[in-house]
């Protein structure tokens, strides 16, 4: 496996990353800000954190698959539009420029200046009763806490 230089705690909140999960035919990626990175079980692990309204949760809840995706910094408008754009309305990835690229069982963008493949091992509700009370006003007006999904790394491609 390739070593991952990117730095863990800015990769997600400052410089975003792509979740994406699905097939060739039918998948569709998110921007993200929230991600971990580390070890449990004995493993090497993406974790990150998406609302179950959001239309790229439903292919991450199906699919044993998903990429983690990070891009250089002149990909920023296309990183902006695919966490705005849904792709319920239509192809996002085409809006943001960005091209659709298999890897192994799941899919990334060529764009991308790495890649991380995983196959997901854990997926679960946060519950709000739990959440932090500082943190709970991310949740009002009924909107639902986000998901954990977490995915062994299988692979990190340049």
């Amino acid at each position: 496996m390739k070593e991952l230089t990117t730095n863990p705690f800015t990769c997600f909140d400052r410089d975003w990353a792509i979740v994406t999960a699905g097939s060739p035919e039918h998948f569709n990626g998110m921007t993200i800000s929230w991600g971990c990175m580390g070890t449990i079980w004995g493993k090497p692990v993406v974790s990150v954190y998406v609302r179950p309204d959001r239309y790229t949760w439903r292919f991450l809840k199906e699919n044993d698959y998903f990429t983690v995706s990070f891009y250089p910094e002149e990909c920023r408008n296309a990183l902006e539009l695919m966490g705005t754009l849904s792709g319920r309305d239509g192809d996002k990835a085409a809006k943001a420029g960005l091209t659709p690229k298999p890897i192994g069982e799941s899919m990334t963008f060529a764009e991308a200046s790495r890649t991380i493949l995983c196959k997901k091992i854990y997926m679960h509700a946060l519950e709000l009763d739990a959440v932090p009370p500082e943190a709970k006003r991310i949740y009002r007006n009924g909107i639902r806490p986000h998901e954990l999904i977490m995915g062994e790394v299988v692979e990190i491609v340049p």
